[in-house]
């Protein structure tokens, strides 16, 4: 479903990405980590055509991002992890907006606009201008907004910022039974638990480069049968200095 080949991002002598080669295929789930500045953004962003790669290519569903951008973006849903949103509309007449930008209107769309604001507790919301709702509830709408045109494929940055514990099971179901239909998601995120209870595979950058890719069991034994995904990020990642330093201080 998302398929990036040789892809790079270079902003003058620094290379925020380098030859990144990765297929997310469809029925899964893929986190994607790694510490501040080792890529992800920029990689998601260029997945959800934001921004131009210096080199290499982005497949869609099968759609060159590069040669043919409408279809590709047509069958995406992206989900950043700041939520912006025209202040002055109403939540249904966001998500209307939205799912005109994707072709899609009339009756169709306002069913699944319903239901989705029914899911995140924003039905009764759904009147009121967005204005006046919370940086938690605006993130649902936006959560709502990649939804409402039916993607083949999820791009999300940070989903469980600023949601509630309840939104945020409500998310991860949803996000499970999406890749149950065979559909594909790819999930930056700092929580670490949340990758390791969630996500089918893990890919963990470094420095622009995918330093390991896989399942929890290959991630195990990339690291030396180290348990849990804290110690596996750290290790493959060279930030154990950290915790190092927090030993000297206890010392």
């Amino acid at each position: 479903m998302i398929e990036m080949t040789s892809l790079s991002k270079r902003y003058g002598t620094f290379t925020a990405v380098r030859s990144l080669d990765l297929v997310v295929p469809s029925g899964e789930l893929f986190g994607f980590l790694g510490p501040n500045g080792a890529g992800k953004t920029t990689t998601m962003r260029m997945i959800a055509g934001i921004l131009q790669p210096t080199s290499g290519t982005v497949r869609i569903a099968g759609h060159d991002l590069q040669t043919d951008p409408l279809r590709a973006k047509r069958v995406l849903g992206f989900i950043p992890d700041r939520p912006f949103v025209y202040e002055k509309l109403t939540g249904m007449e966001f998500l209307r907006f939205t799912a005109g930008l994707y072709g899609e209107d009339g009756a169709d769309v306002d069913r699944r606009g319903h239901e989705l604001l029914a899911l995140f507790d924003l039905e009764s919301w759904r009147d009121e201008l967005v204005e006046s709702y919370s940086h938690g509830m605006r993130q649902k709408l936006i959560i709502a907004s990649a939804f409402v045109h039916r993607p083949k494929v999820i791009v999300v940055d940070e989903p469980m910022v600023g949601l509630d514990p309840k939104s945020s099971k409500i998310l991860k179901d949803l996000f499970r039974e999406y890749t149950r239909r065979g559909h594909a998601i790819m999930m930056s995120t700092h929580t670490l638990e949340i990758a390791e209870d969630m996500c089918d595979r893990i890919g963990i950058m470094q420095r622009g480069e995918l330093a390991a890719c896989g399942t929890m069991h290959e991630l195990r034994g990339a690291a030396g049968n180290t348990d849990g995904l804290e110690q596996i990020f750290l290790r493959l990642t060279g930030d154990l200095v950290a915790r190092e330093l927090v030993e000297v201080l206890d010392a």
